[in-house]
């Protein structure tokens, strides 16, 4: 041909070059596609083991185990797992404004909480080996209320991030026409880089700091080896 015609945004040429065939639309669709199936199965198999273990604990709550293990730290952890994995699902399927804005942060503040716990959990195992007196002021900082403050002020700054991200840029829609030929790839743009790593980077903070203070109660008597085992979770 004489002139050249050249395809829209939304377009291809075939490999011809004759005519012009619209791109192929791609996102992790709920249908069709091994790797969602895949995300759907392991989600959900996560999920139910989460319950299970959540109603485990609750059918004994009376006994002295649980009793002594922090039953509403335990469960507050349990719960805030099984909302991780569901929001594996705000991943899948064609991404809208509202999935952008709450895929993130419905996982950043889940799994801050969960983190929490764990950090909480270990405070209070350290601080219980401190009390070796009567009357020891580490005494007054073991009871319940120091643990459910922990959680409380760690789990508060990560939602005061998220806040302050959806309110100053958030996550939106966007058409990526450009990175592989013949394909649209609808994805979430985060809006604010600086604010989607400093979610994450809050926390790997609370992940390290459960790490070290664990690791300094990896010492512990063998029978309360509970630190150990958070120790090698957060490493």
């Amino acid at each position: 041909m004489e002139n050249c015609l050249k395809c829209k945004d939304n377009e291809w040429p075939n490999q011809e070059k004759t005519i012009c065939n619209e791109k192929q639309i791609e996102f992790l669709s709920f249908v069709g596609d091994p790797l969602t199936l895949v995300f759907i199965i392991l989600s959900a198999l996560l999920y139910i083991i989460a319950t299970v273990i959540l109603g485990i604990l609750i059918s004994f709550r009376d006994t002295p185990v649980v009793k002594s293990n922090n039953q509403t730290l335990s469960c507050v952890l349990l719960v805030s797992i099984k909302l991780s994995f569901l929001s594996v699902f705000l991943f899948l399927g064609r991404p809208v404004d509202i999935t952008c804005m709450l895929r993130q942060t419905s996982f950043g503040i889940s799994f801050s909480i969960s983190v929490s716990c764990v950090l909480a959990k270990t405070i209070m195992v350290c601080i219980a080996f401190k009390v070796t007196k009567p009357g020891s002021p580490w005494g007054k900082l073991i009871g319940v209320k120091l643990a459910k403050w922990v959680v409380f002020i760690c789990s508060l700054i990560q939602c005061l991030i998220n806040v302050i991200w959806l309110s100053i840029s958030p996550p939106y829609v966007e058409i990526n026409s450009h990175s592989e030929p013949g394909k649209i790839i609808i994805q979430c743009n985060e809006g604010s880089v600086v604010a989607f790593y400093i979610v994450l980077s809050y926390m790997g903070l609370l992940a390290s700091v459960s790490f070290i203070v664990a690791f300094l109660a990896r010492t512990l008597p063998d029978s309360f080896n509970e630190a150990k085992y958070i120790t090698f979770s957060m490493l």
